[in-house]
């Protein structure tokens, strides 16, 4: 077991007292953001039992989701550059009005490109899937893998084992999944394929996010 997360609490037990802990730093930065995604729902309320998309840029950016899975309805409810913690503090407003059956979170490559360390991610994906289950039991919840993006190159240790610690964290409970839209990413020598990103090396390309679309689809089918 990972260093890291040794002695290990019950994980709900640690999201719980983490996700109390954060409300002393709650993320008021993103309330206009918040706001300019959810005007329209009280007089054009979203379908019930969508798929919610949810996270930082790299959800934000994925303008195509109605295009890509033309066979689900999708809700966006990314907002850029924000924390995995901060997609916890407001899914009460980006997530659970819409009763959705699935939610696909993107999320934790800003928290470690800020220093936050692997098992601080993992304890806020628990916070996450606990605030989602505690108001809607059956609901799925899809974790998809942080990338290994050019430009943080420096994170790549903290990359991989988060997403390991995530991955075993999701084989715990059959309503979490983690998905590996990471690997695909990646040339055969394992580095990041630079066609797939946008100039600034960090953000994708359309192509890439075809990528993501192939690995994705399969798992979204009610």
């Amino acid at each position: 077991m990972p260093p890291q997360l040794r002695p290990r609490l019950s994980s709900y037990c640690l999201a719980l007292l983490l996700s109390v802990a954060a409300l002393s730093a709650t993320p008021d930065k993103w309330r206009d953001a918040i706001d300019a995604l959810t005007a329209n729902d009280f007089a054009h309320p979203p379908p019930q039992g969508a798929v919610v998309f949810i996270g930082s840029s790299s959800i934000r950016y994925w303008t195509t989701l109605a295009q890509d899975f033309p066979n689900i309805i999708s809700i966006n409810r990314g907002f850029g550059g924000s924390e995995l913690y901060d997609s916890v503090f407001y899914a009460d407003r980006l997530v659970l009005p819409h009763h959705p059956r699935l939610v696909v979170l993107y999320a934790g490559e800003n928290d470690l490109n800020a220093g936050q360390s692997p098992s601080t991610v993992v304890s806020h994906f628990l916070a996450f899937a606990k605030k989602i289950h505690d108001s809607q039991p059956q609901a799925k919840i899809i974790f998809l893998a942080i990338k290994e993006s050019p430009v943080r190159a420096k994170i790549r240790t903290q990359v991989l084992l988060t997403n390991q610690l995530i991955a075993a964290e999701c084989a715990r409970d059959h309503r979490c999944q983690f998905v590996d839209v990471a690997t695909p990413l990646l040339d055969n020598q394992g580095q990041p394929r630079p066609e797939l990103f946008r100039p600034d090396r960090l953000h994708l390309l359309p192509t890439g996010y075809a990528v993501w679309t192939k690995t994705l689809a399969p798992y979204l089918q009610p």
